[in-house]
């Protein structure tokens, strides 16, 4: 398993999926999407397993700060530019991939 947590350290389902790697010793990489967000690529493979509108979260305080629910915009382009647009956290393991804490999907990843 190749294991990668992309999030933000004050959010508490990010928190709690990295315990739930830590405590069944699963080794993962953690992205923090305050410093750095997705490439192009890795948004591409996500959003192929999940859904490019179940990635933005449209409740969250970036997307109210920003007014997004007025505009017409381009998701893939908004998520591009601004990371702290993503639901979190964002599991992946190769192509398969989760949003939000879902550790029944992740005991199948074996």
């Amino acid at each position: 398993m190749n294991i990668q947590i992309f999030g933000v350290l004050k959010c508490q389902d990010t928190r709690k999926a990295e315990r739930y790697f830590k405590e069944r010793r699963i080794p993962y990489q953690f992205v923090d999407l305050t410093r750095k967000g997705l490439s192009k690529g890795e948004l591409e493979r996500v959003s192929r397993a999940v859904g490019l509108e179940n990635l933005i979260d449209k409740t969250g305080k970036q997307y109210q700060k920003r007014q997004l629910q007025y505009l017409v915009h381009d998701v893939t382009e908004e998520l591009l530019n601004d990371p702290l647009l993503f639901k979190t956290p964002i599991v992946r393991n190769g192509a398969e991939a989760t949003v939000g804490y879902q550790p029944d999907v992740w005991k199948t990843w074996d």
